[in-house]
């Protein structure tokens, strides 16, 4: 399996910010990859502020072109922490000042293209609680389940690399927490392995699990120090805990 470095190297603050300071390819190829992580919890934010779909999607759509395209990003630095509270801020500031030079842009006219499309943006907002989130705390949410989403996506992707993806899906509902013996039987009977083979195999996918986790964290906070804490936040942030 690939080292998790391979993968999240193109997304630490470092190519982020050279993505403000010149037009190298990877830099833009790793602000587009973040974009389209963070595309759905801003949209999520913007419609919780009031704003309809169209009005939404054209909101993000000119914000994540103005980013990219004009250069705004050079205006963070990795000391002002946390990639995923700039995005949010950033998005304030142009929503506040830049609403004329969004709705001028049309949907879709940038070189960057971020993939909103209506009837995704809908359907997975549709099934968004009824409850009293503010859009920052529905954005945090959003930004949480997409992250753990991601990283889930990847890990997938390694075991069906190694030619292990049917293992990968039986032990998946395994990660959140111990099983009972019997599970851990069945399955061994199920892949010709003991039971003490399926519990480190078990014990090996929740360590690649938070190694990931890990990484992906990593790449979006200015410090190693924060990470721990960005973990706990972003659990929090799932279980609805302030």
């Amino acid at each position: 399996m690939r080292r998790e470095s391979d993968r999240f190297a193109t997304t630490h603050w470092s190519i982020v910010l050279a993505a403000g300071r010149d037009d190298a390819p990877e830099a833009r190829q790793a602000m587009d990859s973040l974009c389209r992580v963070y595309w759905y919890p801003l949209y999520a934010y913007v419609r919780r502020l009031g704003y309809g779909s169209d009005d939404a999607q054209d909101s993000v759509q000119g914000f994540f072109t103005r980013l990219i395209e004009k250069g705004d990003v050079a205006m963070a630095t990795a000391v002002r922490g946390r990639f995923r509270s700039f995005l949010l801020t950033s998005l304030k500031h142009f929503l506040c000042n830049e609403w004329d030079r969004a709705r001028a842009q049309k949907r879709g006219g940038g070189r960057i293209q971020v993939p909103i499309t209506g009837d995704q943006a809908d359907s997975r907002y549709s099934i968004e609680p009824a409850d009293a989130l503010t859009p920052e705390r529905l954005y945090e949410r959003q930004w949480a389940m997409t992250l753990l989403e991601t990283v889930l996506t990847e890990l997938a992707e390694q075991y069906a690399s190694a030619g292990k993806g049917r293992l990968f899906e039986r032990l998946k509902p395994l990660l959140a927490g111990e099983s009972a013996d019997e599970s851990y039987a069945s399955l061994a009977m199920e892949f010709g392995m003991t039971s003490s083979a399926i519990a480190m195999a078990v014990h090996r996918l929740r360590q690649r699990y938070r190694a990931l986790l890990r990484s992906r964290i990593a790449s979006t906070v200015a410090s190693d120090k924060e990470i721990e804490d960005e973990i706990r936040f972003l659990f929090d942030a799932v279980r609805g805990r302030d």
